[in-house]
């Protein structure tokens, strides 16, 4: 659209008043599914949400977090809080992480892009390493990507292809990463079929190695490093099959924790440490746990660990995992370009912003909520605040988090009247819902209930407006289930416990004594989804949404 016809200004609400004070609060892990004991959200005291939930249908309603409301390709695929975050601030639906990776590689362009461009030059005289996590969970990579990959690769001129997997555990089943290395085991054996030589390198579980985020603990990195870079590895293997089998028989090993491996040749040599020359991908598609392994990779000051040498490599990402560290600088699939924002309308309106959160969330609630893009719009009318995490624990041992100082923050921004919107994100129910660790998810629900009413007793003091939803699905249901929806149990007969995101809806609950009479839900939007969000909160701040926004939830009814 070309600027000459594009402006910034809303449209007045015909029915509702602008200037109040609109606290947008995001739970994140907050679903809502049958009451049972596996639902830490049931069993929490959760006084403050119970209350929003009363006011049913008309001020609580349910709305999609997962699948095509947010942008990924089926709706077996789970919500989680990046493209959730970008569904909130962006009104509209996006092609998101795997679903452009499947565009990519189904229509070939990721193979006319200047990443995948960049890498090819390594594949005469070099080897091509695909690093990532082998499983079809669909959360952060997905196996038939990887398998197009390697087809598509070959079919351009790979001639050797190493594989360093990362087993799962976590987005699907423990146990089910024997299926995954022996199905890729056969398309590799396919491809030397080909003449192309190609095998698995080395491997590990996805928590003990590589896989690590938010600089929790930068051993983990280390691990994949010394197995992937430097060959080196406690157990060596001739057959990934075999290793995978044989190390999950060490007592409390899983597919998440498996330790590190190599596969050697018949001399006992490593068959695949990167080396100069050599070309790299990361093949997951989401970005949380690949962002430390692309700064060993590409950064030439680094002092995280010793990487004992540091190979001059050809590195590309699937995707680029970090827009504000331009991390990695290559990559073979570009980001949705999520423009007009609502953040950015609302500022262009006269609308001061304020948004907090610790740090394991503070980029959800400003990076993605602005289209991923760091920074203010407009420094003068917007405050971003980030209280630092617990570092080096998991989050199961201080389950409360840092949910109080992010509600004493937002409760502070609300009184000073400066701002009139504010936003955050209290992490619990995500956070602690991924330890598996029932009792202390039940915890970090509570807190983060107390959380919400702190923030909504500040909404009572300066007449404002509250809006609580949450991202997606987790501490709702800890427990994997079979078809019938009963919990299933492992060999020994305990529960197995879940600790991913979930499928169920997320609440969105409206209310506060500067609501209009006559607000409610509408009835004729039954699929809203997060998108739909947006177009309501612009609402409540008395503008009309722009006209491509997915609808608003909310009608005004007159008394």
């Amino acid at each position: 659209m070309g600027s000459s016809e594009f402006s910034w200004k809303l449209k007045d609400h015909p029915k509702l008043p602008k200037g109040k004070t609109i606290a947008m609060v995001v739970l994140d892990g907050w679903g809502e599914a049958n009451p049972n004991k596996y639902n830490c959200i049931h069993v929490a005291e959760t006084p403050t949400m119970d209350s929003l939930k009363n006011g049913a249908p008309d001020k609580w309603r349910l709305v999609k977090a997962h699948g095509k409301a947010v942008g990924l390709p089926t709706d077996d695929d789970m919500g989680n809080s990046e493209v959730g975050h970008n569904a909130l601030g962006a009104g509209r639906i996006y092609a998101q992480g795997a679903q452009l990776v499947d565009i990519a590689l189904e229509t070939g362009k990721i193979y006319d892009g200047e990443g995948f461009k960049y890498i090819k030059e390594s594949f005469e005289t070099g080897t091509l390493h695909l690093i990532g996590l082998l499983s079809d969970g669909g959360v952060h990579s997905r196996l038939n990507q990887l398998q197009l990959l390697l087809k598509g690769a070959s079919e351009r001129g790979a001639k050797r292809i190493r594989v360093h997997i990362l087993t799962d555990g976590r987005d699907v089943l423990d146990g089910s990463s024997v299926g995954f290395v022996e199905t890729l085991e056969n398309d590799l054996a396919k491809l030397r079929e080909k003449g192309v030589d190609a095998q698995v390198a080395s491997g590990g579980g996805r928590m003990y190695v590589t896989m690590d985020r938010y600089e929790n603990d930068w051993d983990v990195v280390k691990r994949g490093w010394d197995a992937q870079v430097l060959g080196e590895a406690p157990h060596k293997f001739k057959n990934p099959v075999e290793a995978v089998k044989k190390l999950r028989e060490i007592p409390n090993t899983n597919d998440q924790y498996l330790p590190p491996f190599v596969i050697v040749d018949e001399n006992g040599k490593a068959v695949g440490p990167i080396v100069d020359g050599d070309a790299v991908v990361t093949f997951n598609f989401r970005a949380d746990r690949m962002v430390m392994i692309a700064k060993a990779l590409e950064y030439e000051n680094f002092d995280k660990f010793d990487r004992v040498r540091f190979p001059k490599i050809r590195y590309a990402g699937m995707l680029q995992y970090d827009g504000e560290l331009k991390l990695p600088s290559r990559y073979l699939v570009s980001p949705p370009e999520i423009e007009r924002t609502s953040g950015e309308y609302l500022v262009h309106n006269g609308v001061r912003t304020f948004a907090c959160s610790e740090t394991v969330k503070f980029g959800h609630v400003t990076f993605f909520w602005n289209g991923n893009r760091s920074g203010y719009f407009n420094p003068q009318m917007e405050e971003y605040v980030e209280i630092p995490s617990d570092s080096g624990i998991t989050f199961n041992v201080q389950p409360k988090m840092k949910a109080l100082e992010i509600a004493e923050k937002a409760r502070d921004a609300i009184l000073s009247r400066k701002f009139d919107q504010v936003r955050v994100n209290l992490p619990n129910g995500d956070m602690v819902g991924h330890t598996g660790d029932i009792e202390a998810t039940v915890v970090a629900c509570k807190a983060a209930d107390e959380a919400v009413k702190m923030i909504l007793d500040a909404i009572e003091q300066v007449g404002g407006i509250y809006v609580v939803t949450a991202d997606h699905g987790n501490a709702e249901d800890m427990v994997k289930r079979n078809k019938k929806g009963e919990p299933l149990l492992d060999k020994n007969g305990n529960i197995q416990i879940l600790t991913s995101h979930t499928l169920e809806p997320v609440p969105i609950a409206i209310g506060g004594p500067g609501l209009a009479p006559g607000v409610r839900f509408r009835k004729d939007v039954p699929n809203g989804g997060l998108a739909n969000v947006a177009a309501t909160v612009i609402n409540l701040h008395g503008f009309e949404a722009p006209s491509d926004y997915e609808t608003t939830l909310i009608e005004v009814v007159d008394n």
